[in-house]
C-alpha cells in the first residue's frame, strides 16, 4: 500500500490537483491559500524561491496524536533535498549553506495568527560558512539573533521581552537609536546574549542541529494552529476549526544583505478605499518581520523607484499579473537580494466594506469579474458596516489609551452613538425635542412604553436581556444603535447614576455606545455617519443583486422554477416606510398597528377602550381611534409605490392588533405605589372624613383593571386572534381603518395593495369565526366608498400547530408570514428573554447550539415546520404568498434557507433592507437552478 502524500514540491501543484479532483477549492484546502498561490506563482514562471508544502492533513492528523503522520518526516527530508539541488545549496554544510524559513498557511487568510519562524539552519558553524561566502559579517549575525530569538518565541515559548529587553539595553549601551545602527560585532555579541537567555530561561542551549531546528519548527506551526489567538480569530470570522494549516517551508532570501536589498509588503489597491493604486510599505537592509511589526519606520512602496529602481519596474509588472490572473486585489510579500526580486506570497487581499464595494465594482467596469461575481465578492456584513455610524478609529484607540473603556455587552444592533444619558424615557424624549440633546437611553431594560424615547435617543444602554429583547428588537427596527446585557453596569434609578468597575457615570454625562461591537466608553468618541443616496458604488451593487434575484427562472421550487427573493420592510409609520423604500424594500412585510397605540395622544384613548364596561362604550373609544389609525395607512400606502407618477403599489401587510391588553396599561405595581402615595399626601382629608380623590378612584379603576387581567404567562394568553374573537370590536374598527384608507388614496390615484394579516392563528376554526366578519366589513367600505382596491386575508404561522395543519389553514388565508421570533420561542419551549439571560451564551460556547436560534434562524427544528408549512399550504393553494416578518428576516443565512424553502420574500428593518439584498442575491446565486 503507497504511503499518503503528506509533502507537494514547488513544482508538484498537478498532483495536488489531480488529488483534489481539479478543484481549486480543495487544492486551497490541502495546500493552504499560501503554498497554493506560492506554487501558482511558479507555475506561472514568477520569482519564487524553492519550496515544499507540508499539507493541511498532516496537520490534521498531529492534532489528533500529537505526532507526525507515518512518513511525513521521511518525505520532508526528501523534499528537502529536492529544494537543494533547486537552490544549489546543502541544508546544514558549512559551505554554501541552505536557509529556510518554516511559514504557516491555512485555507483561509489568518494575517498574524499563527507562526513564522525565519533563518532556520544558521548555528555556530553555518554562520562561518556563510560570512566566508557572502564577505557580510553583519548581514549574517543579524540573520542569526533573528533565528534565536524566533525561535525562541515561536518554538519555545519564551517571551519576547527575554529578548527585547537584552536588545534594548544593548542599543541603550551603544547609542543606537535603531537595529541597523548596530554593527557586525554588535550582533555577533547580541547572538551570543541571546544563547544565554536561551540557556536560563529553558535550561537547556538553543539547537545547533539544523534538522532539529526545523523539526521542531514545523511542529510549533501545527500547535500555532490551536494557538488562543488562532481560535479567536476563527470563532470571530466562522472559519471551522477542522481545517488545519499547511506548512511552508521556504528557501530563505535575504533583504538584510546591505542597502541594495530589502523586504516589502503591498496590495495592489488601496485596502482602506479600494483605490485602484499601489498601496504598501518597504525597508532597505530588513527581513519581513521588520515591516509588518513596525520595527522600524518603513517607506511609502512608491519611492522604492528612486532606491532600487529596476526591482522596482519589474514589482509593479508582476503584481499588474498576479492582479490580472487572481481576478482580484492582492496582498503581496516580496523580498529583494542584491538587487534581485523574489515573490514570497500573494493572496486576496484583506479590505474595509468600502474598499470591498468600490474594488468589485470598478472590476466589473475592468471586465475583469462579472456582475455575479462582483456580488459574492461582498458580504452582508460589509454592506451592514456602511450603513451605520462608526467610530473614528484613532478616536477609539485614544479612547482605549485614556482609560475612557467603560463595560461590554450584547452588540444588538449596529452604529456608533454619543450622548448624554437619562434614565426614564420620559426624560430622554424631553431633553432630546425640547433641549435638542444627543441622548443615550440607560435602563435596566425597557418595554413598550420606553418606545418614545427610544426612538428620541441616539443610542440604547441596558444592563439586561439578549440579542432579541424589547431593546434590541426597537433598536434594530428603528436602527439605533444599541448594546444590551451589559451585566456588569449597575443602575441606580434613584441616584440617576450607573458605575462599573469604580467608574461612576451621573445623568447627564457623556458616553460613547458601539452597537457594532458591544463597547461603552464614557465621554465623547468621534463618529462618522453614511448615508445611502452617496454611496454610489454600493447603490449599482444592490441593483445588480435586484437583477440577479429578479430573474424568472433563478431558483427551482417543488411548484418549478421562479424568481429569487424579494426584500419587504417592517414599518410602523409612513417615514419608517419611505425609508424603506428609499433603502429598496419592495413591500411591507409587516405594519404593527399596536405601535401606533402607543402613541402619547392615542393612549389614554386606547386605556379608556380597554376599562370600558360596556362593548357601546368600547366602540366608542374605537371611533375616536379609526380617524388616526386610517391616517397611518394611507400613509403606508401612499409611501409603497413604484414611482410618483404610476403610483403602483407594493403589497403592505397590516397586522391586526397582537399583544395582550395589559400592556397598554401601567404596571401593577407602579399603580399601586401611586395609589399609596396619593393616599398618604390625601391623609387630611381622609381626617375629617371625605373619601378619596376622582383621581385617587380613578387609579384605582385602572388597577383593578390591570389585577383582572393578570395572566400567569401572557405571552400565550389572550392575545393576537384570541383577542380578536373575545373584543372583535377592536379588529373590526381596525379593518374598516384600513379600507377606508386603501379606498381613500385610490381615488386619489394610486393603487394599493392591502394585506390584512390575523395573528397567532393556531386552528383554522379560529380563521373561519373571525375572517368572513373582516372580510365583510371590506365589501362594505368598497361599497360605502364605490371603490374597488385589492386585497388579501392570510395569517401569522408562529404556532406550531398551524405550521402542521397548513394545508387546512391555506383554505382561508391567502398568504402565510412566518413570525419566527414567537415559532422559535414555541418550538425550543425556550422564554427568549430569560432563555438569553440565563444559559443561551453557555449552550453555544459548549457546542449544545451552534448558534442562538433567535439570531439565526434553527434549520433543523423551527426550519422543518416552515419546509411543512409551506409545501402543505402549497398543496391546497398553489399561489399562497410566504413571507417571513420576524428578526430572522435580515440574518444572511435564515434569509438564504428562506430562498431555500421557496418563499416569496423576507421582510425586516428597514435599515437591513440594503443587506437583505445582498443576501438574497448571494443565496440566489448559491443555489442557481439548473
Amino acid at each position: 500500500m503507497a504511503t499518503k502524500k503528506w509533502v507537494y514540491l514547488f513544482n508538484e501543484v498537478d498532483q495536488a490537483e489531480k488529488y483534489a479532483k481539479g478543484d481549486p477549492d480543495r487544492v486551497k484546502a490541502l495546500l493552504g491559500g499560501k503554498g497554493a498561490n506560492l506554487a501558482e506563482m511558479t507555475r506561472i514562471k514568477l520569482p519564487v524561491p524553492p519550496f515544499f508544502t507540508v499539507t493541511t492533513e498532516a496537520c490534521n492528523e498531529y492534532q489528533k496524536t500529537g505526532e507526525f503522520p507515518e512518513g511525513m518526516w521521511s518525505q520532508v527530508l526528501k523534499a528537502l533535498r529536492k529544494v537543494e539541488d533547486a537552490s544549489g545549496k546543502k541544508f546544514g554544510a558549512a559551505a554554501n549553506p541552505l536557509l529556510v524559513s518554516c511559514r504557516s498557511g491555512a485555507k483561509f487568510s489568518m494575517p498574524g495568527m499563527m507562526d513564522t519562524v525565519l533563518n532556520i539552519g544558521l548555528n555556530d558553524k553555518t554562520a562561518k560558512g556563510m560570512v566566508k561566502l557572502t564577505g557580510n559579517e553583519r548581514f549574517v549575525y543579524d540573520s542569526y539573533r533573528r533565528l534565536i530569538q524566533m525561535f525562541g518565541s515561536v518554538v519555545l515559548g519564551m517571551p519576547d521581552e527575554a529578548f527585547e529587553d537584552v536588545l534594548e539595553s544593548y542599543k541603550h549601551q551603544k547609542g543606537a537609536k535603531s537595529d541597523t545602527d548596530l554593527s557586525a560585532a554588535d550582533l555577533k555579541t547580541l547572538t551570543e546574549r541571546f544563547k544565554v537567555v536561551v540557556r536560563e530561561e529553558k535550561g537547556f542551549d538553543f539547537p545547533q542541529e539544523p534538522l532539529e531546528q526545523l523539526k521542531l519548527a514545523i511542529e510549533a506551526v501545527f500547535k500555532s494552529w490551536n494557538g488562543k489567538r488562532a481560535v479567536d480569530y476563527r470563532r470571530a470570522t466562522n472559519i471551522p476549526d477542522d481545517l488545519g494549516t499547511a506548512v511552508n517551508i521556504v528557501t530563505m532570501v535575504f533583504g538584510n544583505m546591505g542597502w541594495e536589498s530589502g523586504t516589502g509588503v503591498a496590495f495592489t489597491r488601496d485596502p482602506n478605499t479600494g483605490e485602484n493604486k499601489m498601496f504598501g510599505d518597504y525597508l532597505l537592509n530588513a527581513q519581513g518581520e521588520d515591516v509588518v511589526a513596525g520595527i522600524r519606520n518603513t517607506e511609502k512602496i512608491e519611492k522604492m523607484v528612486n532606491d532600487l529602481p529596476e526591482a522596482y519596474k519589474q514589482f509593479m509588472d508582476i503584481t499588474d499579473l498576479l492582479e490580472k490572473h487572481y481576478r482580484d486585489m492582492q496582498d503581496v510579500e516580496f523580498t529583494i537580494e542584491n538587487r534581485r526580486l523574489w515573490m514570497l506570497q500573494t493572496r486576496s487581499g484583506k479590505r474595509t466594506a468600502s474598499a470591498a464595494v468600490k474594488i468589485a465594482v470598478d472590476m466589473v467596469k475592468e471586465k475583469l469579474i462579472s456582475k455575479e461575481e462582483a456580488i459574492l465578492r461582498v458580504t452582508p456584513e460589509n454592506v451592514d458596516t456602511l450603513l451605520h455610524p462608526q467610530f473614528d478609529s484613532k478616536g477609539f484607540e485614544t479612547a482605549k489609551k485614556e482609560g475612557r473603556f467603560f463595560t461590554t455587552g450584547v452588540n444588538a444592533s449596529p452604529g456608533a452613538a454619543v450622548g448624554q444619558i437619562y434614565f426614564d424615557a420620559d426624560t430622554a424624549e424631553a431633553k432630546a425635542k425640547e433641549e435638542k440633546q444627543d441622548v443615550i437611553m440607560v435602563r435596566p431594560f425597557t418595554k413598550p412604553d420606553d418606545v418614545h424615547g427610544m426612538l428620541a435617543a441616539k443610542g440604547i444602554l441596558t444592563s439586561e436581556g439578549g440579542a432579541t429583547s424589547h431593546a434590541a428588537v426597537v433598536a434594530r427596527q428603528f436602527g439605533v444603535p444599541c448594546v444590551v446585557g451589559a451585566s456588569s453596569v449597575r443602575i441606580d434609578l434613584d441616584r440617576r447614576q450607573m458605575q462599573c468597575n469604580g467608574i461612576v457615570v451621573k445623568e447627564g454625562e457623556w458616553i460613547s455606545v458601539d452597537g457594532t461591537t458591544g463597547q461603552v466608553f464614557t465621554g465623547k468618541v468621534a463618529v462618522s455617519v453614511p448615508k445611502l443616496e452617496e454611496q454610489k458604488d454600493l447603490l449599482q451593487l444592490l441593483s445588480w443583486a435586484d437583477e440577479i434575484c429578479a430573474k424568472k427562472d433563478i431558483r427551482k421550487t417543488a411548484q418549478g422554477k421562479t424568481r429569487g427573493l424579494q426584500v419587504w420592510a417592517n414599518a410602523d409609520y409612513p417615514k419608517d416606510a419611505q425609508r424603506a423604500r428609499s433603502y429598496g424594500a419592495v413591500g411591507i412585510g409587516l405594519c404593527r398597528t399596536e405601535h401606533m397605540f402607543f402613541e402619547p395622544e392615542r393612549l389614554p384613548i386606547v386605556q379608556k377602550m380597554i376599562l370600558a364596561e360596556s362593548v357601546e362604550a368600547r366602540k366608542e373609544a374605537l371611533a375616536e381611534l379609526l380617524p388616526s389609525q386610517r391616517s397611518d395607512f394611507a400613509g403606508l400606502f401612499k409611501a409603497m409605490v413604484d414611482n410618483d407618477t404610476d403610483k403602483n403599489g407594493y403589497p403592505v401587510i397590516i397586522r391586526l392588533i397582537d399583544p395582550p391588553l395589559h400592556e397598554f396599561l401601567p404596571a401593577e405595581e407602579e399603580l399601586y405605589e401611586e395609589i399609596i402615595t396619593k393616599r398618604i399626601a390625601n391623609l387630611g382629608q381622609y381626617a375629617i372624613g371625605k373619601g378619596d380623590t376622582k383621581e385617587i378612584a380613578s387609579l384605582e379603576k385602572i388597577h383593578a383593571a390591570v389585577k383582572s387581567m393578570h395572566e400567569s404567562n401572557p405571552m400565550m394568553g389572550l392575545r393576537g386572534v384570541r383577542l380578536s374573537i373575545v373584543f372583535p370590536e377592536i379588529v373590526e374598527m381596525q379593518v374598516r381603518a384600513i379600507f377606508e384608507a386603501a379606498c381613500d388614496v385610490a381615488k386619489e390615484g394610486y393603487k394599493p395593495k392591502a394585506e390584512i394579516m390575523i395573528p397567532l392563528t393556531g386552528t383554522i376554526k379560529e380563521l373561519e369565526w373571525i375572517q368572513p366578519r373582516l372580510e365583510s366589513i371590506g365589501k362594505d367600505v368598497m361599497k360605502e366608498k364605490g371603490v374597488t382596491v385589492e386585497y388579501k386575508f392570510g395569517t401569522m404561522i408562529e404556532i406550531p400547530r398551524a405550521a402542521v395543519t397548513a394545508a387546512e389553514i391555506a383554505k382561508l388565508a391567502q398568504f402565510f408570514s412566518f413570525g419566527t421570533n414567537d415559532l422559535t420561542q414555541m418550538t425550543f419551549g425556550y422564554s427568549r428573554d430569560d432563555a438569553e439571560r440565563n444559559f443561551l451564551v453557555t449552550y453555544v460556547e459548549q457546542g449544545i447550539l451552534p448558534k442562538n436560534p433567535f439570531q439565526q434562524l434553527d434549520r433543523e427544528g423551527v426550519g422543518r415546520l416552515m419546509q411543512m408549512a409551506v409545501d402543505d399550504g402549497r398543496s391546497t393553494r398553489p399561489d399562497l404568498e410566504v413571507g417571513i416578518c420576524g428578526e430572522h428576516g435580515g440574518d444572511p443565512s435564515s434569509i438564504e434557507f428562506c430562498h431555500m424553502i421557496g418563499n416569496n420574500y423576507v421582510s425586516c428593518s428597514p435599515f437591513r433592507v440594503p443587506v437583505a439584498r445582498l443576501a438574497a442575491a448571494h443565496a440566489a446565486l448559491k443555489h442557481k437552478a439548473a
